[in-house]
C-alpha cells in the first residue's frame, strides 16, 4: 500500500543532491541501507530497543518526515502513529510506502497470540523471514529507483548483492536447523515476531505469553503455559531485551526449563559501522541462540559472515 503526492514531481533532494529516506524501525533501515548503498541518504526515525508497536514519535520526527522524498514503513498497521504524522508532513512529491502491506496479501496474514485477529492487526514482522525481507529490499530497489533513475543500475547491483547474502544466509539457516529434531523447533516467546519465519522454515510456535494491549497474562494462562512447556518438552523458552518478562522467567523455573532473555526484534546488535550492526547481523543472532539453546548446532550459522553489502551510510536513532 502507498500513498503518496504528485509521484511524478521533481523532489528536492538530500546532502550532495542525494535522494532523502526516512525509514522507521531499525531492520527496515538496514535493508534499505544495503539496498541504496551510499547513493542515498538514509535516516531512521524509530530508536534501536524501543517497542515498535507503542512507539510515539516526537514532534521533531515532524521535520524529518516533512524534507524526506520517500517515506518507508512497515505497514501492517504496526507504526500508525509515525504513518499518521508523516501523512500530515508529506512534502510535495514524496510517497509514503507501506512495505509489509504491499508484498503480504491480505490472506497471508497471520493472527495469532500476540496478534488476535478480533483485534483487527496482523503479525507485522515479515523481516525476520529471509525471504519476506527479500521481497522487502525488491520493493525498495523498485522505490529508490523511480525516485532516482539516474542510479537504477547502481540500486540494481546492490539489491543483486544483498539478494545473493540473503540466499547465503538462507542455505546456513537450513543447515543448522536440520540439526534439530522438528519436536524440538518449537517456540515460546514473550512476543511473537516469528509467525512468518516459523511457517518458512517449519517451526512451531507454541505461545507467546503476551496478550492483548502488550499486557501480562493472567494467573490462568500462566498456569496453561506452565503446562505446556511441560508437554512440549522443550529445553528452553525465550524472552527479549526490548520486553523484559519476569512473568516468562517464572514459566520458565516453574516448567523446569532454561530462560534465554536475549532475543532480539528490531535491536541490531553492536553499534552503527560494526558488520553485525545490520539486519542480517540481528537475524544471524537470534537463530544461533534459538538453534543453541534447543540443543542443535549452530556451526553453519556461525560460519556465516554478518555484514553489509554496500555502504551503511543510515542514521539510526539511539
Amino acid at each position: 500500500m502507498a500513498a503518496g503526492a504528485c509521484g511524478d514531481e521533481k523532489v528536492e533532494k538530500g546532502s550532495e543532491g542525494k535522494l532523502k529516506v526516512v525509514t522507521t524501525v531499525a531492520p527496515i533501515t538496514s535493508i534499505a541501507a544495503n539496498v541504496a548503498g551510499d547513493l542515498a541518504d538514509i535516516e531512521g526515525v524509530v530508536p534501536e530497543g524501543t517497542n515498535s508497536h507503542t512507539f510515539e514519535p516526537a514532534p521533531s520526527v515532524a521535520e524529518v518526515l516533512s524534507k524526506a522524498d520517500l517515506i518507508l514503513i512497515n505497514g501492517l498497521v504496526l507504526e500508525e502513529p509515525t504513518k499518521k504524522l508523516a501523512e500530515g508532513n508529506l512534502k510535495r512529491g514524496a510517497r509514503i510506502v507501506e512495505i509489509g502491506t504491499e508484498v503480504l496479501p491480505q490472506s497471508e496474514w497471520i493472527f495469532d497470540f500476540s496478534f488476535p485477529k478480533e483485534e483487527g492487526k496482523p503479525n507485522p514482522h515479515l523481516w525476520t523471514d529471509p525471504t519476506w525481507a527479500k521481497k522487502y529490499a525488491d520493493v525498495i530497489r523498485r522505490e529508490l529507483s523511480a525516485k532516482d533513475a539516474k542510479n537504477a543500475g547502481g540500486y540494481q547491483k546492490n539489491y543483486d548483492a544483498f539478494a545473493a547474502l540473503i540466499d547465503e544466509f538462507d542455505k546456513a539457516m537450513r543447515t543448522s536447523f536440520a540439526t534439530l529434531p522438528r519436536e524440538r523447533r518449537k517456540l515460546l516467546t514473550y512476543h511473537d515476531a516469528y509467525a512468518y519465519f516459523a511457517k518458512t522454515y517449519d517451526w512451531q510456535v507454541i505461545g507467546a505469553i503476551q496478550v492483548e494491549n502488550f499486557e501480562d497474562p493472567t494467573p490462568k494462562e500462566v498456569a496453561a503455559l506452565i503446562d505446556q512447556v511441560k508437554e512440549s518438552k522443550v529445553p528452553a523458552i525465550f524472552g527479549s531485551e526490548v520486553f523484559p518478562s519476569p512473568v516468562l522467567a517464572q514459566i520458565g523455573k516453574e516448567a523446569n526449563v532454561r530462560y534465554v532473555d536475549v532475543l532480539r526484534d528490531d535491536d541490531l546488535p553492536g553499534k552503527p559501522g560494526d558488520p553485525e550492526h545490520s539486519w542480517v547481523g540481528l537475524m544471524r543472532f537470534d537463530y544461533v541462540t534459538m538453534v543453541e539453546s534447543l540443543g542443535g548446532d549452530p556451526a553453519a550459522l556461525k560460519g556465516f559472515a554478518a555484514r553489509n553489502v554496500a555502504p551503511d551510510n543510515a542514521r539510526y536513532p539511539q
